[in-house]
């Protein structure tokens, strides 16, 4: 018989669209976190090759008493695929399978299978339930929770996409042991990102336990998980669809999604991307008066502590720009950063094109 293993519940507070996101170790064992999903005949887990033979099986098993049948999906690893091919390969399952509309999907792994996930039962037969079941620590705090679903584009990342939410979310932090460091580190870039933005008490906690993080310590990655959730749950509660607040959460994702399309998507992974940004993003806010040299000072060995570069590649400014006028808060041609006004409080804000190119000189290799 599984074992029930405590966990913690997080709520997404959406009215009709509402649902929790639960945190604990082994809960893909644990028949009390798939209480109440939807029933149907069929289920499809999407995941990847890399996640599949570790926890798909698990998976699979605890499903049985939901649907009677369940499929597996394994897509390509990586960021390189998450794009209009790989979705086709989760819209021929689905339909090679005969699935209908009650047909519940469940994304096991991280961010990519995750988005994909998302989109796929957004589109498929116009909404299909989904469940989350993020492997990664970046997934788990970030990605997988408040129902952004998205593939990328050669011009530019998660330009196209919905927003959709899932029925539940289960961060099994059991998970996170399998975890590479590097992703592990990804991740973490993730969590740092609340404090800057939102809560600095968070930001103090990070740094004194960082080690505690690294080593996987299950309390630290427990409080490091729940507390990144509550604060992402308070904005998304707030601002769904990211016409105001929620696009703080976005901090350091402007310089850090050129970045990414500009080397090639998976050259460097979507946390180190963000890590750089964040670093890049704390040097634009003191250009613009809302931090101090030493904050920056201190963010930017947080970051480096954590394993992730602060340094961004040499793509040439003007490379920088083009990139950032994709963005998805550009308006106009306008590029609008995410910047601090004060530590612990963010805001959207246009900078001058001068400036910016100061910020890229001092934060980039010169190629």
């Amino acid at each position: 018989m599984p074992v029930t293993a405590p966990h913690e519940r997080v709520e997404i507070d959406l009215g009709d669209r509402s649902y929790s996101i639960l945190i604990g170790s082994d809960l893909l064992q644990d028949p009390q976190s798939l209480q109440a999903l939807p029933r149907a005949a069929q289920a499809l887990i999407v995941t990847n090759t890399t996640v599949a033979p570790l926890y798909a099986q698990t998976l699979r098993d605890a499903l049985a008493g939901l649907h009677e049948q369940v499929h597996v999906l394994e897509l390509p690893d990586g960021e390189a695929y998450k794009d209009w091919q790989t979705l086709n390969l989760i819209f021929d399952a689905l339909l090679g399978y005969g699935c209908d509309r009650k047909t519940v999907l469940y994304a096991l792994g991280g961010g990519v299978v995750g988005d994909m996930t998302g989109f796929a039962a957004a589109s498929y037969m116009r909404g299909v339930p989904f469940v989350q079941v993020p492997t990664t620590l970046l997934a788990q705090v970030d990605s997988s929770v408040g129902g952004k679903t998205a593939i990328n584009h050669p011009l530019g990342k998660n330009m196209i996409g919905a927003f959709y939410q899932p029925q539940r979310v289960l961060c099994d932090l059991a998970t996170l042991r399998s975890l590479p460091p590097r992703e592990l580190s990804a991740g973490l870039a993730e969590v740092i990102k609340y404090g800057p933005i939102y809560d600095m008490a968070f930001l103090d906690w990070i740094e004194d336990n960082l080690p505690a993080l690294t080593a996987r310590d299950p309390a630290a990655l427990a409080h490091a998980v729940r507390r990144s959730c509550e604060i992402k749950a308070v904005v998304v509660g707030q601002d769904e669809r990211e016409s105001g607040l929620r696009a703080i959460l976005n901090f350091g994702h402007t310089f850090g999604h050129a970045i990414e399309s500009g080397l090639g998507y998976g050259e460097w992974l979507h946390g180190e991307a963000v890590g750089c940004g964040m670093v890049m993003a704390a040097h634009l806010s003191q250009r613009l008066g809302g931090v101090d040299a030493a904050f920056v000072q201190r963010l930017t060995r947080l970051v480096e502590a954590a394993g992730l570069p602060v340094r961004g590649p040499a793509l040439g400014a003007e490379r920088y720009l083009e990139l950032m006028r994709v963005d998805k808060k550009s308006e106009a041609g306008e590029i609008r950063f995410v910047v601090l006004d004060k530590p612990g409080s963010a805001v959207v804000r246009s900078a001058p094109d001068a400036m910016v190119r100061d910020v890229l000189a001092a934060c980039c290799e010169q190629g």
